[in-house]
């Protein structure tokens, strides 16, 4: 296979990504709904919009136009590729909307363009008619499915809010060829399967985004147990994942039940084979915040911190890049606008918002030379530089619109391959 999906580590050379660019729903988002939608604000599409493709741009340049993907292309394919299931998908989505049955022959009847155009921004242009909410939150692509060694997982979102997100997704990775190997090796993990797993019996729900979920070497997973993510989630995807040996080692993170804190790639991500950018008070200090390490022989352990896991177990010569330099108040300004959310593009090579100076101040004192990422792709252009020659970097990203959001560039990004 030319083109495997496979990520075995938050570090090795990104290869393969899948994105969303923000779409037209999030200019439907009014000030009474955008706490509903999981939105903080209102934002300015067109500016949103254009600070995205810097971001696409950036990565197209490391990794080639052909291997940033789409969502809404991969829908479109997806849909293209298997007439049957978009039949099924359809009925379903109108069912699950409740929309009236006359729009199941509506909906069937749009090319795959237009369909995939009014699943995801949920207008129907023909007829100016909104059928369904906008997910504006579909720009996180983190969130959607997380690939851990050679298996995908595909997650089950907290909130209703994020629902249709996830529908959209289970239909892609059914349906698309990118998947079509995983489907025949049974390489899928389906946290929507209530057979598999089922509530617990106190009727605590399965729930695990991808912003909670890290490889951070081909033997560890960890997962926090966040404000999205619960423990009983936790608990059922790590038996299955020990009884498929996908993985020798789930390490559950504890944190704050908190919307500033909604994810573990708010407050922590790694960046080099040695550095870790992350929120002193939780990540260092283990503020209201503890490690359970369980290992698929059955052996537990447990750390008051993050920090004290990571020198013990993944790196012990490992430095700590701190948001807002670990001071307060900048470290809680930096971490709210993700000071401590990067990607990394291959080791020591990550992208971040502009907005965070102090952090800046950190990773320039860490030995990081920070590059605005318009100069950059000028540089580029211009032939100053090569991407392959890009080292010890951090890429800065024009954000007024995107930060109001509530996620960075490891947010925005779904990782299928890196070497």
């Amino acid at each position: 296979m030319t083109n495997p999906v496979n990520v075995k580590s938050e570090i090795g050379p990104l290869r393969r990504v899948i994105v969303h660019r923000p779409d037209e729903g999030i200019s439907r988002i009014t000030p009474k709904r955008a706490e509903e939608l999981l939105f903080d604000d209102i934002v300015h599409l067109p500016k949103m919009q254009e600070e995205h493709d810097v971001f696409t741009d950036i990565l197209k340049a490391f990794l080639g136009d052909e291997n940033v993907l789409e969502v809404q292309h991969l829908l479109e394919e997806a849909l293209g590729a298997d007439e049957l299931s978009k039949q099924d998908m359809v009925e379903k989505i109108v069912d699950y909307e409740e929309l009236p049955s006359s729009f199941k022959d509506v909906l069937k009847q749009l090319s795959n363009e237009e369909l995939s155009k009014v699943l995801i921004t949920g207008y129907y242009k023909e007829e100016d008619h909104f059928l369904f909410d906008p997910i504006p939150n579909f720009i996180f692509t983190r969130d959607i499915a997380v690939t851990v060694n050679d298996h995908i997982i595909i997650t089950k979102a907290s909130k209703e809010a994020r629902f249709r997100e996830n529908f959209i997704i289970r239909f892609i990775i059914w349906a698309h060829p990118i998947f079509g190997q995983l489907r025949e090796e049974g390489r899928i993990i389906n946290l929507n399967n209530v057979d598999i797993f089922p509530p617990s019996k106190r009727g605590e729900m399965v729930s695990i985004e991808g912003g909670d979920m890290m490889i951070l070497h081909t033997d560890y997973l960890l997962i926090g147990a966040s404000e999205r993510s619960t423990a009983h989630g936790i608990e059922s995807l790590k038996k299955h994942l020990f009884e498929k040996k996908v993985i020798k080692n789930v390490v559950q993170v504890n944190i704050p039940s908190d919307r500033s804190f909604m994810h573990l790639d708010t407050i922590f991500t790694q960046i080099s084979a040695t550095d870790f950018v992350a929120y002193k008070p939780i990540i260092i200090d283990g503020l209201s915040s503890y490690v359970e390490v369980h290992n698929i022989n059955g052996e537990k352990k447990h750390y008051p911190s993050v920090r004290e896991f990571i020198e013990a177990e993944i790196a012990p010569e490992a430095r700590f890049i701190l948001s807002g330099q670990g001071e307060t108040p900048y470290q809680e300004r930096e971490q709210w606008t993700d000071g401590c959310n990067l990607v990394a593009l291959k080791p020591g090579v990550a992208i971040t918002y502009d907005r965070n100076p102090k952090t800046e101040l950190a990773f320039k004192a860490a030995g990081y030379r920070v590059v605005h990422a318009p100069d950059l792709l000028e540089a580029f252009k211009d032939g100053i530089v090569l991407p392959e020659e890009v080292k010890n970097t951090i890429i800065t990203l024009p954000s007024s619109e995107l930060s109001r959001a509530r996620g960075g560039s490891h947010c925005m990004t779904c990782p299928i391959e890196r070497g």
